[in-house]
């Protein structure tokens, strides 16, 4: 078995004595005491969560964000902490009452530049001691990002503009002021979790005047959102290292197009003439542009089905000719690591511009890996390291040494994201270590659990990866309830991940044995194994969980198993409830699909359920065209092979196997939960499954947060549904069962 050691986050450096001026309203790091180590649902939300790394431009320090949550004023603040490369000399400059986002540092590191109350202000850092802050713009719609020129003389921000396609009643009548109302005419009226009254624009401006008069929108005229909704941030954005050109991702669809596309491009802006060409044309997904660090080439990420959320995600890279007086000259498009049968994800440019590091999830676990220019890929992360790493947020040689470092981030089942060095030698094996312990004074209260990795057969005899946890100070003459793990996506991987709501860590020190199956449709084990899934939820990957869950019931120190999961996950406990007969003791659904013809009806991006509902399976997708089968619905342009009323076999046997189909065969106890802005899955799927499990006599209960999306935010919201999540299973997993 191998247990992942917490001492490398518990050896915390002493943290120092500087101590900034606290605003009134400030939320600081708590200073909880865990009793007899057992980690809580009140010492998880204590955690302060670490983000947005940035190297100085020495290379001397690096600087980041912790937020911290108040349980009592039901919010969040995220201030700004300082430190030395190797993680010493940790000082926190600000104690704002308001978060501080976006921090980045001025070219010769004397100043910061971050956003706060949704404006951009810059202070002077004398030694680790932050001065007074000034205002830099005046934008009455807010910013939300933004990335500075290579000179600092301009910044291009992402604010929002007026959606002409979703009027409110004051629209319409500005009389009607108090009125509350959305008018539409076509889809994508609401996206996740809002209604999209505003759509996000990119806009450049000159330092000196960042207001609307002085601000040039990137696409002009042009109806489109940029960045794309609903998680595009900056990184769908890239100054070119001369400053002139801007590369960026962008769905240039709307309404209905939009609604059944994944089509994003890429493009290349000139600041100085204003015209825009682009790199990639059609297809699925094109993100993530980065230029490299000689301005030569620019890298992205893509996907080749129109459509598809989950297609291979592939690294590209195109030689830039920047040297044509009227605009630049695209060549030389190829795919780099060919060999990598899984997922790249955020590229970074190597300083001598001749490869690039990335992320990708692989046989159950996140790693780092080089691709050169010249096709060669190497995997730079230890095949015996438990943790998932990110892409570096800095690349630096130490020519003294021959060796490179990465600094990156990385977490595991057992601790939340930190920083951390990998060095990679010109002989040997790469190494890592921590540079920042955030949490070291929580975790080193807390009891250890354990972790393998096991491989379970499944019913058409494969190997299936599972990660199993043990509770501490496990025993195998004792016996414990478990829970099973039912993953959301569809595609999607366990890993060693960490998440504030479905914290592994915390139902393993609650005395739980937590099995995390990788069944079919995850996305670590290559491409056959990912797209198995689609068309077929309610087939091989039902059966590979009712295999995890014979596999962990067998063991003599496991007695009752729950099933829990969110959004496919929920769908999961849907359809299990109905297949299982009697291998699991209670069921918990987060965001769950219910009736799959009821949300192809309410969800908003109409991709996510056509596709893999049995719609298109063609490279070559085009607005009209009719599947290979020639029995797909066309309709306003878009075909709807994936519909309920759509003839293809897959959407036949799709909806004909419906969570809801199966309600007659539920008997076993069912905690449904959702949030009320969930536009992905409406929150009446839970609602339905909640009636449906009332109506067959089921012991069942339903919770329901009026202000949350498919996430639990607000921290008090986020402790009861811890509180009613463990609740449940006590009830039906420790106590004898009451049917």
């Amino acid at each position: 078995m191998k247990k992942i050691i917490c001492g490398l986050l518990v050896a915390c450096t002493t943290m120092s004595c500087h101590q900034e001026k606290e605003s009134a309203g400030y939320i600081g790091r708590s200073e909880i005491r865990i009793e007899d180590g057992v980690m809580t649902p009140e010492a998880l939300l204590a955690m302060g969560r670490l983000g947005d790394p940035q190297i100085s431009p020495d290379g001397k320090s690096i600087l980041y964000g912790v937020s911290y949550n108040s349980l009592p004023e039901n919010r969040s603040c995220r201030n700004l902490v300082l430190c030395n490369a190797d993680g010493s000399g940790r000082v926190q400059l600000t104690r704002y009452a308001q978060s501080v986002s976006n921090a980045r540092w001025s070219r010769d590191g004397k100043w910061l530049y971050f956003i706060q109350n949704g404006q951009i202000w810059k202070a002077p850092l004398h030694g680790k001691k932050l001065g007074k802050r000034i205002r830099l713009s005046q934008v009455p719609a807010g910013i939300s990002a933004f990335v500075l020129s290579p000179d600092e003389s301009r910044v291009l921000y992402i604010s929002s503009i007026k959606n002409a396609k979703v009027q409110e009643a004051a629209d319409t009548d500005k009389a009607l002021d108090k009125a509350q109302a959305y008018l539409t005419e076509d889809l994508m009226y609401r996206h996740w979790d809002h209604w999209v009254t505003d759509i996000p624009r990119s806009f450049v401006a000159p330092m000196d005047a960042i207001d609307p008069a002085h601000s040039r929108d990137l696409l002009g005229e042009e109806p489109y959102e940029l960045p794309t909704e609903p998680f595009g941030g900056t990184e769908q954005l890239a100054w070119h290292p001369e400053g002139r050109f801007i590369a960026y991702s962008c769905r240039k669809l709307t309404g209905k197009q939009y609604a059944f596309s994944t089509n994003t491009d890429i493009f290349i802006h000139d600041t100085q003439t204003g015209r825009t060409i682009p790199v990639t044309q059609g297809g699925g997904y094109d993100t993530d542009p980065v230029w490299s660090p000689d301005g030569k080439h620019l890298a992205w990420i893509s996907m080749a089905r129109n459509g598809y959320e989950a297609d291979q995600q592939r690294l590209f890279v195109a030689d830039i000719d920047l040297s044509a007086p009227d605009t630049p000259a695209v060549s030389g498009i190829r795919r780099l690591a060919t060999q990598l049968d899984r997922d790249a994800a955020s590229p970074v440019w190597e300083p001598d511009s001749k490869g690039l590091v990335f992320n990708a999830l692989s046989d159950g676990l996140q790693k780092l890996f080089r691709a050169a220019l010249d096709g060669s890929l190497t995997t730079l992360t230890g095949a015996d390291w438990q943790a998932d790493f990110f892409s570096p947020f800095a690349i630096q040689d130490e020519p003294e040494t021959g060796t490179r470092t990465l600094l990156t981030t990385y977490y595991s089942m057992f601790f939340p994201l930190e920083i951390v060095k990998v060095t990679l030698p010109q002989n040997g094996a790469a190494t890592f270590a921590p540079i920042s312990r955030e949490n070291a004074h929580i975790l080193e209260q807390l009891a250890e659990p354990s972790c393998e990795s096991v491989s379970v057969e499944t019913t058409d005899h494969r190997q299936m990866q599972c990660w199993v946890l043990y509770p501490p100070d496990f025993s195998a003459d004792k016996v414990y309830p478990a829970i099973e793990i039912v993953l959301g996506g569809p595609q999607g991987t366990n890993s060693q991940d960490w998440s504030y709501r479905w914290c592994y860590r915390l139902m393993a020190q609650q005395g739980y044995i937590v099995i995390l199956p990788n069944r079919r449709g995850t996305t670590a084990f290559g491409q056959e194994w990912k797209e198995q899934i689609s068309g077929d939820y309610c087939g091989q990957n039902m059966q590979d969980y009712l295999s995890a869950g014979r596999y962990l019931k067998s063991k003599p120190y496991v007695g009752k198993l729950a099933c829990a999961g969110a959004s496919y996950g929920g769908y999961s406990a849907y359809m299990l409830e109905g297949l299982h007969g009697d291998l699991y003791d209670c069921f918990i659904a987060h965001a769950g699909i219910f009736d799959e013809k009821q949300l192809w009806f309410t969800t908003e991006e109409m991709w996510f359920a056509n596709w893999d509902n049995g719609g298109l399976t063609e490279y070559a997708w085009q607005e009209g065209q009719q599947g290979p089968a020639g029995d797909g619905i066309t309709f306003g342009g878009m075909q709807q092979a994936g519909a309920p009323y759509a003839d293809t076999p897959k959407a036949r046997r799709h909806y004909a196997n419906s969570p809801a189909s199966r309600v007659t065969e539920w008997h076993t106890p069912i905690l449904c939960i959702h949030g009320m802005r969930d536009y992905r899955i409406p929150y009446e799927q839970g609602m339905a499954a909640f009636n449906a499990a009332q109506m067959m006599g089921v012991p069942s209960k339903l919770l329901v947060f009026p202000e949350e999306n498919h996430w639990i935010l607000q921290p008090q919201n986020a402790l009861l549904w811890h509180r009613e999540f463990f609740a449940w299973l006590e009830r039906w997993t420790k106590k004898p069962a009451c049917r």
